[in-house]
């Protein structure tokens, strides 16, 4: 929201009256100011994805500086995050196929930026983790959608934060061929997602860590050795594992999983479960293993047995 102009009048006061216009207004905070958009710039982020149920309530506040909401909006959120100077941001996604035409881009960065200011939100997370060729219309597509909609929120919502999701590595993973440079320079962090990085399983088909130490760190070195600066990259760290049925597991306690192929390699992470940190810690000290630890990896894992008798190993 852009303050006007006016001569002589101090900036408290104008933030005053923005105040009374809010509250006059559908702000559903106790106090009209909450409503007004971060302008802080912290010097380091802690970037937290919401996804519902008033989990909210239990974060540490005195860390955290941006929220990005990917479950449904909670005005009491916003509000409460608001009064601990964090940023509260919109989850974006849109087809890729769309976004070619220059008119239906300014429609849907349009759209978001309207509901970011109904909402009094603070900005967008746009995750889009669509298959990309590098010769495609798409991959110029997707630079231009992440420029236009920083220029529209920037513009628009006076301190507001734009950032876009990234695989863990800039190695066309998953088949995403994206100018990571280029979208770098036109959003305000990339949000590394150090997570599933057994998507595609290129050798032997066997469990693994969701995110392998060196792995993840290679991938880091990657997008810096590409020019963009470290301060641009926020890391993403995985609160879940997973679960793989072993359809042998070896004396070594290598698993054997299933194939289940995933965009051109022949195995994937989704022969596997998502488990949350909260059900792991519950269920490593009654597994039949116990907490175990892989060196190669840097990675704790452990064995356990259903009631079918098959060996699952979680990591």
């Amino acid at each position: 929201m852009e303050l006007p102009a006016v001569p002589g009048l101090p900036q408290l006061l104008l933030l005053m009256l923005v105040a009374l216009q809010l509250s006059a207004g559908n702000c559903p905070c106790s106090d009209a100011a909450l409503c007004l958009p971060i302008r802080h710039r912290p010097d380091f982020e802690v970037f937290i994805f919401d996804v519902g149920q008033k989990t909210w309530k239990s974060y540490d506040w005195s860390q955290i500086t941006t929220v990005a909401v990917f479950g449904k909006y909670d005005p009491e959120l916003m509000c409460y995050a608001h009064s601990k100077g964090a940023r509260v941001v919109l989850k974006g996604d849109v087809s890729l196929k769309d976004i070619i035409d220059p008119t239906f881009r300014a429609s849907w960065i349009a759209q978001k930026v309207n509901l970011a200011k109904i909402q009094y939100m603070d900005g967008i997370n746009i995750d889009i983790e669509q298959e990309v060729n590098c010769s495609s219309p798409e991959y110029e597509a997707l630079t231009a959608l992440v420029r236009e909609t920083t220029e529209r929120f920037h513009r628009e919502i006076v301190g507001s934060q734009v950032t876009f999701d990234v695989a863990w590595s800039p190695k066309n993973i998953d088949k995403r061929c994206y100018n990571y440079t280029g979208i770098a320079g036109a959003c305000d962090f990339l949000f590394v997602m150090s997570y599933d990085e057994q998507s595609q399983i290129w050798s032997e088909c066997i469990a693994a860590a969701n995110a392998p130490y060196n792995q993840t760190l290679a991938g880091y070195i990657d997008y810096i050795k590409m020019g963009i600066s470290p301060k641009k990259l926020i890391m993403g760290i995985p609160w879940y594992g997973y679960d793989y049925i072993c359809l042998n597991i070896s004396e070594d306690d290598v698993c054997t999983i299933a194939k289940v192929p995933f965009r051109g390699a022949p195995c994937s992470d989704a022969a596997g479960r998502q488990v949350p940190y909260k059900l792991i810690m519950k269920q490593v000290n009654s597994s039949v293993s116990g907490s175990q630890w892989d060196e190669d990896q840097q990675a704790p894992y452990y064995n356990y047995k259903d009631p079918a008798g098959r060996f699952h190993q979680v990591w």
